[in-house]
Formats: C-alpha cells, sequence, structure tokens
C-alpha cells in the first residue's frame, strides 16, 4: 500500500507521523511511503534519514494525500479537508466530540478516520493515547511551574519551596495516565499533591505506588471544591473515551481559587474540563481569566515533539503495519483497531460522538 505522512501545519506542531525508524519498518514489509519534505526536519529526522530507508520524500501535500492511507498526528487543519477523498483511511488523533466542523468535513469527504484515542487493546485500555498521555502529563507541571512565575500573571510559588518555605500545592483531578504522569513530575520537583478520582480501586492503586508521598482523595462536590480553591496548581486529567469532557470545575469555583493560581487543562482536546478553558496554542499558550492563569495548549506533546514523536511510532506501527497490509478489512478481524473508527465513508461509527454532536450513531456491523 501507499501511505502518505503529511507535514503536520497545527501551531507549533513539529511531531511527525512516522520517524524514519518506522518508516523502515514499512518498507521494509513492502510498502511505499511518502514523507512530505522537512516533515521532520525541525525535530532532527532529516530527509535524507528517511531517504536512506527507502521513503520517498515528495514536495507537498498534495502528492502525500493522494495515498491511499494517511498517518498523522493531529486532525486535519482546514486546507487539508479538501486534499481528503471517499474510501481513504486517515489514521490520526481527531478527538472529534469537541469538533463539529471536523466531523462534518470528514464525513463529507467519506474518509475511514481512525482515531488513536479510541483504539483499545484486550485489555478495554487505549494504548495509542497512553503515550501522548505520558508526555501531556509531564509536560502539564512544567508548564504549571512556568506560569505560576509572575512574568506570566502567577503568584510566585516555587512548587518546590525552599527549607522553611511551605511547598506549592498540586491537586490533579483524575488517576489516569496523565493524573499519575503529572503527579510523579510534581512530586520530584518537590510539590504537596493531591489526586483526585472517583475510582476507589484505583486511588489504592495510587497509594500502593507512591505511598504517603501522594493524598488521595474521592472526588466528590466538597472535596473538589475544598482543594481547588486552595491549589496553587490544578491538572485537569480527566478522560470520557470518545466523549467531551465533564465540565468538573465551574466558572463559580474558579473565582473562588487563588489570584494568580494555574491550571492546566489537559483535557482540553476534548473540550476542556474546567469551565472557564479555552483552547489555546503554543505561541500563546497562557491567558488569564477570574484572577487565575490558565494553560490550555491542545497539542501539549508538541512542545516535546521529539521524545513524543518516538514514543507515539513506537505505539501505532503495529497497527500501521495491519491497516497497510489489509486495508480496511483488519476491522473485521481486530476489535480494537475497530474500536477506533470513529467516521466511516459518511457515519459516524463511535457512539460517544455521535451522542455528543447529535449524529445518527451508524454501528459498524452494519456497514462492514
Amino acid at each position: 500500500m501507499k501511505i502518505g505522512v503529511p507535514k503536520e501545519i497545527k501551531n507549533h506542531e513539529y511531531r511527525v507521523g512516522v520517524t524514519p525508524a518506522g518508516a523502515k519498518v514499512l518498507v521494509d514489509a513492502g510498502h511505499d511511503v511518502l514523507i512530505q519534505s522537512q516533515a521532520g526536519e525541525a525535530i532532527g529526522f532529516h530527509d535524507q534519514m528517511y531517504q536512506a530507508v527507502g521513503a520517498q520524500i515528495v514536495p507537498g501535500p498534495e502528492q502525500v494525500y493522494q495515498c491511499p492511507m494517511v498517518i498523522k498526528v493531529k486532525e486535519p487543519q482546514a486546507s487539508e479537508f479538501p486534499l481528503l477523498w471517499e474510501g481513504q483511511i486517515l489514521f490520526t488523533y481527531l478527538h472529534l466530540a469537541p469538533d463539529p466542523e471536523q466531523t462534518r468535513q470528514l464525513l463529507a469527504q467519506k474518509v475511514i478516520g481512525i482515531a488513536y484515542e479510541t483504539v483499545t487493546d484486550q485489555a478495554g485500555r487505549l494504548p495509542l493515547l497512553v503515550p501522548m498521555s505520558e508526555v501531556a502529563g509531564r509536560i502539564a507541571v512544567q508548564a504549571g511551574a512556568f506560569g505560576l512565575q509572575m512574568i506570566n500573571g502567577g503568584r510566585g510559588v516555587l512548587l518546590g519551596g525552599v527549607p522553611g518555605v511551605q511547598r506549592g500545592n498540586v491537586v490533579v483531578l483524575g488517576g489516569g495516565v496523565v493524573g499519575t504522569e503529572a503527579a510523579k513530575m510534581a512530586l520530584g520537583l518537590g510539590a504537596d499533591v493531591t489526586i483526585l478520582d472517583n475510582n476507589l480501586a484505583r486511588l489504592r492503586q495510587l497509594d500502593d505506588l507512591f505511598g504517603p508521598a501522594l493524598k488521595t482523595r474521592f472526588s466528590e462536590a466538597h472535596a473538589l471544591e475544598e482543594l481547588v480553591t486552595e491549589a496553587d496548581l490544578v491538572v485537569g486529567a480527566v478522560l470520557l473515551p470518545g466523549h467531551a469532557a465533564p465540565k468538573l470545575v465551574s466558572r463559580e469555583l474558579v473565582q473562588k481559587m487563588r489570584k494568580g493560581a494555574v491550571i492546566v487543562d489537559v483535557a482540553i482536546d476534548q473540550g476542556g474540563c474546567v469551565e472557564t478553558s479555552r483552547p489555546t496554542s503554543h505561541s500563546d499558550p497562557y491567558y488569564v481569566e477570574e484572577g487565575v492563569v490558565h494553560y490550555c495548549v491542545t497539542n501539549m506533546p508538541g512542545a516535546c515533539a521529539r521524545t513524543a514523536t518516538m514514543a507515539l511510532t513506537n505505539a501505532t506501527l503495529p497497527y500501521a503495519l495491519q491497516l497497510a497490509a489489509q486495508g480496511e478489512e483488519v476491522l473485521r478481524q481486530n476489535p480494537g483497531l475497530l474500536d477506533g473508527l470513529n467516521v466511516y465513508k459518511g457515519y459516524v461509527t463511535n457512539q460517544a460522538v455521535a451522542q455528543d454532536l447529535g449524529y445518527e450513531y451508524k454501528p459498524t456491523s452494519e456497514l462492514l
């Protein structure tokens, strides 16, 4: 199969869909891999590196999007929608629930959209979301620590404190992959860290993992308000696969937070879990609302694009090989990839997306 890998064009997005090492695996499996020129240049994956493993370098996106399968990182942007075509396999992060315009365009172009974030493994986990969640969780604390500096409107708190001075107070909403990695980073900086989650089994796991260094609280309204209003940094790390994120923190609660506190809403690519959150970009990541600094970049892992690209290719490559070898036929055989199918030739095939955006849900059993 011909596989196209475009250069990402979202604001300050330097990741690329496949590393040179990943391209070699695809080429060695008998596939033609077309890489848009300079797709990985910014992170040290030069065109010559792709050519050395047998990939073909093409000058622009038009040639890439002629391929029956396109592997990328972020959802298509406005200029890319006209390049998509019926029956083309688009393998990338989509995050459709908070993005009605993208959903409309993908349905109009009748592509086969397989979203990394809803692909599952045999245990029901999200293996293609995990590596970026790990990166985002760790970046969240770095971004939050920087946001607390006075230059960004923060309250001037050093998360680790110094001897004789109180440590910064970090509250993490959600004990999944993002929340766990954020807690790990915050604890490493010496902060006072609490995770909220409504899954007692997960809280027990976290307690076993971190011991008394980490505080855990069951997530309910009273605990949420108590902790958020006293926090220096709140990390929003909730996920309902396929759905828009629930709004856990209301504007009223944000108003009660300390002035100059920071919110890092990692759930922003699913609409955000804080009512005052709105998408930002790496070129203008912070804003202040209700006296609180917000960081709501929708492609947070792009800040550490080389690490993120390598981690993502490690996870996506086995699935890409299956899709390239068998095309859409593999969806009938691999239930995990089938879970990743969000749109199929004009129909919404993910129940959560259909529910959140008001589309008719079309079961894949009726289409494949």
